[in-house]
């Protein structure tokens, strides 16, 4: 495509051989090398989520010479640039302009989303439905206005937090997507299990059993931090305390400033949250008393085990019946079928 033409704006995983762009890139590697006869350059390698790919050698009489000696690994940037594929040195972008990314960008469609595996389902989506939830199931109103009191002020860091770090749900949006779906389950669920089993006095809480779905991996917030474009990782807290602990602490400081919650609904909510995984090898520091948490349990980790099976299933590519061994579900799965 020829320059005089205008640049489309493309995604970099898009491109085909001579496509004239612009385009949000990310640094991936920046090196700077000498010739022999020692004239001075920069490599550099840029990437989104799905592809990485090198730029043609920026000289020392080139404009961009000066500039890229303060780029950062890990910095975004905006490229007008020529895509081709070179016999020798593979994929390439012949840069012809390069700027740092500025808010005005996010109206002509920015986001760090684009540079790290990310879920299906678009999150702020995801999130209205996750409050619509919370607004039209849970009939208490102090407690409804405690879950979406976390909710709110969350909402940003919730939206691109994964479910985990390496196990279930371990992308952007991953933390919203599994935390829908287990809401979902168990408000089926409860609703279900109050009704074969009329007996129980008090009967069982479906709301505190809602609030606790919503609120069980809160605590994620404070565990993990997502540098942008880069995957998330254990922070300082995170590493000391763990989610569990990390989310005891940040119901119990909302609760303060909700002063009709009811103590026992508080203290029962907490006791879903932090014994939800139920055993102590899984970092319950104790065992469930309550049949709410029950239902939270088994409704988490089918989901979490639900996605992790479909996950190595779909994208697996060893040869044969079964895939490679999955280092989190520790075997490996049958993919050879047909029924």
């Amino acid at each position: 495509m020829s320059k005089a033409k205008k640049p489309v704006l493309a995604k970099l995983s898009e491109l085909q051989p001579g496509n004239y762009v612009d385009c949000f890139v990310q640094l991936a590697e920046k090196a700077r090398g000498t010739t022999r006869d020692g004239k001075p350059f920069f490599t550099c390698k840029f990437r989104d989520a799905r592809r990485t790919v090198g730029a043609v050698p920026i000289w020392e009489d080139a404009p961009l010479f000066e500039k890229a000696q303060e780029w950062q690994i890990g910095q975004f940037f905006k490229v007008r640039a020529t895509y081709t594929e070179h016999e020798k040195y593979g994929a390439q972008l012949d840069i012809e302009l390069l700027r740092p990314v500025e808010d005005n960008d996010r109206k002509d469609g920015f986001t760090e989303l684009d540079f790290v595996n990310r879920s299906r389902h678009e999150p702020d989506e995801m999130f209205a439905e996750l409050e619509a939830l919370v607004r039209g199931e849970i009939v208490d109103g102090p407690l409804r206005t405690l879950v979406m009191n976390l909710l709110t002020l969350n909402a940003t860091t919730l939206k691109m937090l994964p479910g985990s770090v390496r196990h279930y749900y371990p992308f952007a949006g991953g933390w919203l997507e599994h935390t829908l779906s287990v809401t979902r389950s168990v408000a089926w669920l409860a609703e279900r299990y109050a009704t074969l089993f009329p007996e129980l006095n008090p009967p069982l809480n479906r709301g505190l059993v809602i609030a606790a779905a919503v609120l069980h991996d809160i605590g994620r917030v404070r565990e993990l931090v997502t540098p942008p474009g880069q995957p998330a990782k254990p922070g300082i807290e995170g590493e000391l305390f763990g989610h569990l602990f990390l989310a005891y602490d940040m119901i119990r400081t909302a609760a303060a400033t909700v002063p009709d919650l009811d103590p026992e609904l508080l203290h029962l909510l907490l006791h879903c949250v932090i014994t939800h995984q139920k055993l102590p090898a899984w970092g319950s520091p104790s065992l469930p008393c309550i049949p709410e948490v029950l239902i939270l349990h088994h409704a988490d980790d089918l989901d979490a085990k639900m996605e992790m099976y479909a996950r190595c299933l779909t994208r697996d590519t060893a040869e044969g019946a079964f895939t490679e061994r999955d280092p989190a579900l520790g075997r490996q799965l049958l993919k050879g079928r047909k029924v």
